[in-house]
């Protein structure tokens, strides 16, 4: 949880994949109801200010089915051959399980 942020992030480890922009999963690293932030295997050609489609797997301890979100990049920080990429969302379409994940990011942040 960041102290710093508008709305509290919390620490996730779903499973990202990236419309458009790289192939293969990535980790979702935190989540908060207005943004997120991807860490990436492979450096990314991500473009800032530009819109995707992320689909999220939530982890199965979860319950949670997969949801998209519609994410506009912030910032992007390489770092070699990797990079962690900062997005806001802008809408999630299908938004129970976006809310239902977010709820339960925050369960267990209180339950440690």
């Amino acid at each position: 949880m960041f102290d710093k942020r508008k709305s509290t992030r919390y620490r996730a480890s779903a499973r990202a994949l990236i419309s458009g922009a790289l192939e293969g999963d990535h980790l979702l690293k935190d989540l908060s109801i207005t943004g997120c932030r991807v860490e990436c295997s492979v450096y990314a050609d991500i473009k800032p200010g530009t819109i995707y489609t992320v689909e999220i797997l939530p982890e199965s301890a979860s319950n949670i089915e997969a949801f998209e979100l519609q994410v506009e990049t912030k910032w992007l920080r390489a770092s070699g051959y990797s990079c962690d990429v900062g997005f806001y969302i802008v809408e999630s379409p299908k938004g129970k399980g976006f809310q239902r994940y977010v709820d339960y990011l925050a369960w267990r942040n209180e339950a440690v």
